[in-house]
């Protein structure tokens, strides 16, 4: 019975299956006959495919009837040299606030751009890239308030002071839930009154870099992202084992309805990556990273810059692969934050 409602499940997507994910230009219509994608206007109709696929494994995107007043509560603040560092919650739905981590610059002058800084895994999360504790290599959101942006730096169930239970708010998915907490989070830089809303970013490491990737697929007001050790594609994936991605933190549909297995799973990084164009994305894979395999992340952008390509963003599409580990050494970060000055320090 189990697997006669998994199937059911799987069935009601109405997703068409595409069997190799990093072919980006083509896409079914509703006869289910391959189309090519030649312009902007098929591309979007091959990118809400992704999109529904995408939904298929996490679970569908909230409508706005789970968006309740933000009411940012302040804990504490604490100043630094350089900023104003602010621990508060805020309410991301119904019964449940969200605690996190809000650096303001001093001395502002007019609207700041801001970038939402994404914890990895760590059991302390939000402190990491706050600069409370943890790896100072991760405390880009200190490091970018250090060069004049708002910050704000949340938790991800289940770490640093954060315990919501997803699936008892009615999601299918850790990772949705993420999704929908960082578009709230998103919400909270819009409303401040230091914040240039056309001027937001986001930032993350390993956790926090395929959270970057997943929250910009779904929330277009994200105009630049890095994402550092993030992801690879999923048959590179310590071999095609699906394991880790199927957590409660994570999507457990793809172990109780896609069985694991790459082939089935019916969205891949490649797709990921692409759904984000014609905005500007940096992937930093470290030639040594052992959780994500550097030449499967060379496949996900290779096959994601057609799409750069044929929106006339290929500026936009940026890749670096350090001589290192899973981490964040100085190298990058500068390139890193670099690449965020770039596109969210000036005007447009």
């Amino acid at each position: 019975m189990l697997q006669l409602i998994l199937l059911i499940v799987a069935c009601q997507t109405g997703a068409p299956e595409f069997l190799d994910h990093a072919r980006l230009l083509v896409y079914r219509d509703s006869a289910g006959t391959e189309r090519k994608v030649k312009t902007r206007r098929d591309w979007e109709k091959r990118r809400s495919l992704i999109l529904q696929n995408m939904q298929a494994v996490m679970g569908p995107l909230p409508d706005s009837k789970r968006r309740v007043p933000l009411d940012i509560r302040i804990e504490s603040v604490e100043e630094t040299p350089t900023f104003t560092r602010k621990k508060i919650t805020f309410a991301v739905e119904k019964d449940d606030r969200l605690p996190a981590y809000l650096l303001i610059p001093r001395g502002l002058e007019g609207k700041a751009p801001a970038v939402l800084c994404l914890h990895q895994t760590i059991q302390p999360g939000k402190e990491e890239p706050a600069g409370v504790s943890g790896n100072p290599d991760l405390h880009y959101a200190a490091h970018l308030a250090d060069r004049g942006y708002v910050a704000l730096a949340p938790d991800y169930a289940p770490f640093g002071e954060y315990r919501a239970d997803p699936y008892a708010l009615g999601y299918v998915s850790g990772t949705m839930k993420g999704i929908w907490n960082h578009m709230r989070a998103v919400d909270v830089l819009e409303s401040l009154p230091e914040v240039d809303g056309n001027r937001i970013g986001c930032i993350g490491h390993s956790l926090g870099g395929h959270n970057t990737l997943f929250l910009g697929v779904f929330d277009q007001r994200i105009k630049a992202m890095v994402s550092n050790c993030g992801f690879t594609s999923f048959p590179k994936y310590y071999g095609g084992n699906l394991a880790g991605w199927t957590s409660d933190r994570y999507m457990p549909r793809i172990a109780n309805v896609y069985g694991k297995d790459p082939k089935k799973v019916p969205f891949d990084f490649p797709e990921v990556v692409a759904a984000i164009a014609p905005r500007a994305l940096l992937v930093i894979a470290p030639v040594g990273d052992d959780n994500f395999e550097v030449s499967g992340v060379r496949d996900c952008v290779d096959a994601s810059r057609t799409v750069y390509n044929l929106l006339g963003a290929s500026p936009k599409l940026a890749e670096l692969y350090p001589e290192c580990k899973h981490e964040f050494p100085a190298s990058s970060r500068e390139a890193a934050y670099s690449w965020l000055d770039r596109w969210l320090k000036a005007k447009n």
